[in-house]
């Protein structure tokens, strides 16, 4: 008998103890929802991406990967990068083949042929 009114005492304490944390939370209430994290712009908006930035660049990590939306941001401005990239390599090819085919037969061999001595 002993045994089970020590037992629904100290239920009863525990019950109050819960209630009081649950009700009487003091002024903060319920803890507010993380902030989700969100990529950064780690790309650097003034110049041109480089190797290191790819290297060091880092998604944060959510339940199921990453966010799909950090990663489309990102592969768009890479892809938008490669494309200009690629335009002003073939404007330099299309600029140097017109030079070649402008230039005097002897003087393009003359060139390399200087360039070779440097």
């Amino acid at each position: 008998m002993v045994m089970f009114l020590f037992l629904v005492l100290a239920l009863a304490v525990v019950v109050a103890a819960v209630t009081l944390a649950v009700i009487g939370g003091g002024e903060s209430g319920p803890l507010p929802d993380a902030a989700p994290e969100r990529l950064q712009d780690a790309l650097p908006p003034d110049r041109p991406v480089t190797r290191a930035d790819v290297e060091s660049l880092r998604f944060p990590p959510v339940v199921r990967g990453y966010r799909m939306a950090d990663v489309d941001d990102v592969l768009a401005r890479l892809g938008a990068e490669l494309a200009e990239r690629d335009a002003r390599i073939a404007d330099l090819e299309s600029a140097l083949a017109g030079a070649r085919a402008a230039a005097p037969a002897g003087a393009v061999e003359q060139h390399q042929a200087q360039e070779e001595q440097r």
